[in-house]
């Protein structure tokens, strides 16, 4: 029987992540295989010398400060364009967001290729829901309401496999995701993935040198608007009281371990949050950089 001329003894031998001459649809597959494969290249060589993959520690190792944004939207395509204007992770938002799982992982998906960390907000502290997030391919859990240190335990022990943790095997979509087979995900995802907890109650503060020193933990966000709505403020972040607030956990973690991360909406309120030592920072959400940008372009037309 003839063989089909696209059959894979057919193709040029060329160097991995090569360009192949799509002579044909088998061709084209192979072309982009190759090079989908190559992107991920920093991960496997980091799985044969034993260093991170995760762009975020490496930043953090370097003392940088790492900037992302919260998209709320479920689109992959938004998901696109912030890799592309240079930001260092996205936080995929399941708490308030209208996100499902399937949107979740076509927005993880379209991160390949870029340098650009996906990481998922839960929408309880409960340790069932990083599960699936992780399985699709989040690098990243984000956790709300962590006021205890029980809540910063639980939050690690979701995140890690066993022994360290509970976490359950299955990572069928996040091995392909980082260009890895399923043993050697698994074998590193203790070492990269971020267990990120959230201060946003002023019951907190009571807490917060427990919770910062808890092993494992990497992150912990300081987070505005739930903090000011926990103590009657209402969501109005720029009052004394909650300055004084802030300042109490932004000791209690920048004495730890952890890194301090936080929400930056203007150049000189990040440059002044990466002098006190936040190491990540949130610019903001996909709505409001939209609407910024908006107001930004219609700023002076007369109308």
């Amino acid at each position: 029987m003839q063989r089909d001329a696209s059959s894979s003894s057919d193709l040029p031998q060329q160097k991995f992540g090569a360009h192949v001459e799509p002579r044909s649809r088998c061709c084209r597959i192979l072309r982009f295989r190759f090079d989908r494969w190559s992107v991920d290249k920093t991960v496997k060589n980091a799985l044969k010398s034993g260093g991170d993959w995760n762009p975020l520690k490496r930043h953090w190792r370097e003392d940088k400060t790492a900037f992302g944004a919260i998209v709320t939207t479920p689109s992959p395509q938004i998901v696109q364009w912030m890799a592309q204007a240079d930001l260092d992770w996205i936080l995929i938002d399941l708490e308030h967001g209208a996100i499902d799982l399937a949107a979740a992982h076509a927005m993880i998906a379209a991160t390949s290729g870029t340098d650009l960390v996906p990481l998922v907000r839960v929408a309880s502290k409960d340790g069932w829901q990083a599960k699936i997030p992780m399985d699709l391919g989040a690098l990243g859990v984000c956790f709300p309401m962590t006021t205890t240190r029980a809540d910063a335990e639980a939050a690690v022990r979701a995140t890690k496999y066993p022994p360290e943790g509970e976490r359950l095997w299955g990572p069928f979509s996040a091995a392909p995701r980082w260009g890895v087979s399923v043993r050697d995900y698994v074998a590193k995802a203790n070492d990269e993935m971020l267990a990120v907890g959230t201060l946003e109650h002023v019951d907190a503060v009571r807490s917060v040198k427990e919770i910062a020193s808890t092993p494992g933990l990497d992150v912990l966000f300081i987070g505005p608007g739930d903090l000011a709505t926990s103590m009657g403020l209402k969501g109005c972040t720029d009052s004394p009281e909650m300055a004084d607030v802030v300042r109490k956990l932004e000791e209690g973690v920048l004495r730890s371990d952890a890194v301090l991360g936080g929400v930056a909406t203007t150049a000189d309120q990040a440059n002044a949050m990466i002098e006190k030592g936040y190491r990540m920072l949130v610019l903001g959400f996909d709505w409001s950089l939209l609407q910024r940008g908006i107001a930004a372009a219609l700023a002076g037309v007369r109308r």
